[in-house]
């Protein structure tokens, strides 16, 4: 069993949903932990189990990155809106940052997180 970190910003959130539904009963087989809003529209699109961390700009994100950092998260599925400037980017550079320096498998869109998920 995996510990999947999932997050996205507001525009990719229903993208990220989507695509859980999709991946629903592979997901299922893991541990997922969300930031709060994309873990709330998670949770009520597929129905999993997912565990809360504060929104993303209330510091879920830096949870997100103390689990990287820890250990504590195997892979990180992040979609990220490329288009719109994020008033919290400072945390999105450190997150994305803390998963290369810990080598964990960071997805940023849809295609890579079909492979990320087949690696599993």
């Amino acid at each position: 069993m995996a510990h999947i970190g999932l997050v996205a910003h507001d525009e990719k959130k229903d993208d990220l949903c989507v695509w859980a539904a999709h991946h629903k009963e592979k997901l299922s087989q893991h541990e997922l932990w969300a930031t709060g809003t994309t873990g709330g529209r998670l949770m009520a699109a597929t129905g999993l189990p997912v565990t809360l961390l504060k929104s993303g700009p209330l510091g879920g994100d830096q949870q997100l990155g103390a689990m990287i950092a820890e250990g504590k998260l195997d892979m990180l599925i992040f979609f990220i809106d490329p288009l719109s400037a994020q008033p919290h980017d400072v945390d999105v550079k450190a997150l994305t940052r803390l998963a290369t320096l810990y080598d964990v498998p960071l997805a940023n869109n849809k295609s890579t997180a079909d492979a990320v998920l087949a690696y599993l």
